[in-house]
């Protein structure tokens, strides 16, 4: 089984699992990242509310990741390290 870098926070959705696996080199780039900016990531596909939106954010986050973005665009932080993040999910 392939390994997948973990974050500092969140445990890896087995969907995220699966966008991961789904490219070699988004997987590489993945690895690469810090724990807190997969952690970003992580938060900032599973915070969202319905899984239509959690399908375009994983889709963002393959497209972002593969161009060399290491954190999600737009993104406050994670609420649940960053207590002055939460104010914008409430």
């Amino acid at each position: 089984m392939t390994e997948i870098a973990q974050s500092i926070l969140h445990e890896i959705p087995e969907d995220i699992k699966q966008a991961l696996l789904w490219n070699t080199e988004l997987l590489e780039k993945w690895k690469a990242l810090t724990d807190i900016a997969r952690n970003e990531w992580i938060c900032s596909v599973t915070i969202v509310k319905t899984q239509e939106t959690r399908d375009k954010h994983i889709l963002r986050m393959k497209e972002d990741i593969l161009w060399w973005k290491k954190r999600p665009c737009c993104w406050p932080g994670c609420p649940h390290r960053n207590p002055k993040a939460a104010k914008y999910f409430k």
